[in-house]
């Protein structure tokens, strides 16, 4: 039974996004109300405040398989409601037919069970009551809040007026309208402030995920001018020297073999700045990448803290580390559903270890902190762990991720510094340390 239980919250809970969990809570909240409302406003109290006539039993009994029915009916129309509140999907307009129609017998059965006596007058307005929440559920979902009040303020002097001539009595009347007023303002509140909620609630998770992709289009944006800085100039020198030696070998002058071998030297010097961007050779900030990791996660609602020590690294491994961080941040948007992300950058005994880790792993087989699969899952290594290692292994470092404890997933670099000079990092002080 624990298997089964934990099997079904990894495949319905774990793998639901933050808004989808709400979602999911306020829908199941919304299906609980409804049938607990009719058991305990109408099953209850018709237990003790029926009449034990036969007329009176069948009346009672009608009344409850009713309700049974109008409860079943909005549980099955209570997800279509809610996507027609936020914009998914339109609602036909026939979808409040059949609770209509439930809503008039539930009614009628109680006005009949009024103008026989068949039940204590407390009973009858408690039934009334238990009939128009399941309606008022889904009305107040579909449409405009005046027409729902005004459809509802029409539909208790419909029945003030009908108990009113059941029973005769001014006090009745009175508790009726109270009745449908409560319930009336009880199903508007319950039904919009848990569906803005959750329109708030997505517009927020869109956001997020529109935050992401301008961080990955930002990324790509800086490859691309930084690409285009290191081509465009030795490309225009190709062109033009190209073009040079072409009208010099038509002359027959010797000087067009010292063009075409320059143009050669320019063409391996233009291929070796290529690698050196591609595989991210080229100096970097680490100070600048820790925080603007930090600043586009907490942007994206994500709770991060970056603990760093000052040192003076040399440039290459600051751009090796840069690129961990760069990479690790991006995914963390990308995939898994993080709640909070720690970057830690420390110096010990000649090492640098910077260590990234977030929650909100969906995927015990994919990281969200990297963005690839494990080495142990399909597949073998990923190529966005391959190529941060690979970027590492130029400055002798290590990286290790994978999965830790219960839904965590932890990168961890190391690089070691060389002795002596500038290779030994100053340890005092910190550079930042802020909590978001």
């Amino acid at each position: 039974m624990l298997r089964r239980m934990r099997g079904w919250q990894q495949r319905h809970w774990r793998a639901r996004s933050k808004a989808e969990r709400v979602e999911l809570y306020t829908v199941v909240t919304w299906y609980v109300t409804t049938w607990f409302f009719s058991l305990c406003w109408m099953l209850l109290p018709l237990v003790g405040g029926l009449d034990h006539r036969p007329v009176a039993l069948v009346l009672g009994a009608s009344l409850v398989l009713v309700a049974a029915l109008q409860c079943a009916v909005s549980n099955r129309l209570t997800r279509r409601a809610l996507d027609h509140y936020l914009g998914r999907t339109r609602l036909p307009a026939r979808a409040h037919r059949t609770p209509a129609v439930l809503l008039a017998a539930a009614l009628a059965l109680t006005v009949a069970l009024a103008a026989l006596d068949a039940a204590d007058p407390m009973t009858v307005r408690l039934a009334i009551g238990a009939a128009l929440l399941p309606f008022g559920l889904l009305l107040g979902l579909t449409v405009p809040v005046r027409v729902f009040l005004r459809r509802s303020a029409v539909l208790a002097v419909i029945l003030m007026g009908a108990l009113g001539l059941a029973d005769r009595d001014g006090l009745g009347i009175l508790v009726t309208g109270v009745m449908a007023a409560f319930q009336t303002l009880f199903s508007l509140l319950a039904c919009r402030c848990g569906a803005w909620t959750l329109s708030v609630l997505w517009e927020a998770e869109r956001a997020r995920e529109t935050e992401a992709r301008l961080a990955v289009a930002e990324e790509r944006l800086r490859f691309g001018r930084d690409l285009h800085d290191v081509l465009g100039r030795n490309l225009s020198v190709i062109a033009l020297k190209s073009e040079l030696a072409v009208q010099l070998a038509r002359r027959g002058r010797a000087e067009a073999v010292e063009q075409m071998i320059e143009v050669q030297r320019i063409a391996q010097e233009s291929q070796r700045e290529v690698r050196d961007v591609v595989r991210g050779y080229r100096e970097a900030d680490l100070g600048v990448e820790l925080l603007g990791a930090q600043g586009v996660l907490t942007a994206a609602g994500i709770d991060c803290e970056v603990r760093a020590d000052a040192g003076r690294l040399p440039a290459e491994v600051q751009s090796a580390l840069g690129w961990v961080v760069r990479e690790a941040a991006t995914n963390v948007l990308r995939h898994g559903d993080a709640g909070r992300c720690a970057v830690g950058l420390r110096v010990r005994e000649g090492l640098v270890v910077l260590t990234v880790e977030n929650d909100g792993v969906t995927d015990p087989r994919r990281g969200a902190g990297t963005g690839v699969e494990r080495e142990d899952g399909p597949g073998g290594g990923g190529s966005g762990i391959a190529g941060l290692r690979e970027r590492l292994a130029a400055v002798d470092g290590t990286l290790e991720a994978g999965v830790v404890g219960d839904g965590r997933f932890r990168v961890v670099a190391e690089v070691p510094l060389r002795d002596g000079g500038t290779y030994t990092a100053a340890t005092s002080g910190k550079v930042s340390e802020v909590t978001s």
